[in-house]
C-alpha cells in the first residue's frame, strides 16, 4: 500500500519545462548558436546544461558561466511574467494530503522553486523540499529521491514517485521506487519503458491510487 508521494516540480506541478528552454535558447542564439527542442531534449535526459553546446566548440566554462547567469536572469523574467500554472494541480495536492505524505524533488535552483511557489501554495502540502545542490549528485542519479525516501521516512515500497521527463524516470528507477510519468508536451518523445504507470493529468493520480 502506497504512503506517501515525491513529485518532481518542473512540468508537473508547475508548467515552466517550455520557458527553461526558451530562456536558454535565446541566450544561446544571442551568442551565436542554435538549441534546437530536439538537442536540448537530449541534453535534458543526460542531466547536462544547455550551454554543453558551447563548450563542445571549445568556449570555455568561465564564459558559459556568466551566461547561465544571463539565462537565469530571463529564466526568472518569465517565472514572473507568464502563465505557469497547471489547472487542477492545487485541487489534487489537497486531497492528496489527506491521505499521503508527500514531498517535492527538483533540479531547479531554490532562487528559482522559491520564485515559482512564493504565492501558489503547492508546497503548503509538502512536509518538505529538495533542489539542486541539496543532494549529492543529481538526475538521472538516484541520490534526490533516496534522499527525498530518507526525509519521508517510509520504505520503497510504500513510495511512489511522480515524473514528467526520461532523466527523472532514470532517477527513480535507479533508487528502486515506482514511477508514474505524467504527460507533458515538451518530453512526449523520451523514453518512459520502465515506468510503472502513465498517465495524462494529474488528477487520474487520484484513481490510480484509490
Amino acid at each position: 500500500m502506497k504512503t506517501q508521494i515525491l513529485f518532481d516540480n518542473d512540468g508537473v506541478l508547475v508548467d515552466t519545462e517550455h520557458w527553461y528552454y526558451t530562456a536558454s535558447a535565446e541566450i544561446l542564439l544571442s551568442k551565436g548558436f542554435h538549441l534546437s527542442e530536439d538537442r536540448y531534449r537530449e541534453i535534458m535526459i543526460a542531466g547536462e546544461s544547455a550551454f554543453l553546446i558551447a563548450e563542445e566548440t571549445g568556449i570555455p566554462i568561465h564564459e558559459t558561466d556568466k551566461w547561465r547567469n544571463e539565462r537565469n536572469e530571463r529564466y526568472q523574467h518569465y517565472l514572473r511574467t507568464e502563465e505557469i500554472t497547471i489547472t487542477g494541480a492545487k485541487e489534487v495536492l489537497a486531497e492528496l494530503s489527506e491521505r499521503y505524505r508527500m514531498g517535492i524533488v527538483t533540479s531547479a535552483l531554490r532562487c528559482d522553486f522559491d520564485l515559482i511557489h512564493a504565492t501558489r501554495g503547492i508546497t503548503d502540502y509538502m512536509d518538505f523540499t529538495l533542489c539542486s545542490g541539496e543532494y549529492p549528485r543529481a538526475k538521472p542519479y538516484p541520490d534526490p529521491y533516496l534522499l527525498g525516501l530518507e526525509r519521508l521516512g517510509g520504505e520503497k515500497h510504500e513510495t511512489i514517485i511522480v515524473e514528467d521527463s526520461e532523466r527523472g524516470l532514470r532517477s527513480a528507477v535507479a533508487a528502486g521506487i515506482e514511477c508514474v510519468i505524467v504527460h507533458n508536451r515538451f518530453t512526449e518523445s523520451h523514453d518512459f519503458s520502465t515506468a510503472t504507470h502513465r498517465i495524462q493529468t494529474l488528477e487520474e493520480l487520484l484513481t490510480l491510487l484509490h
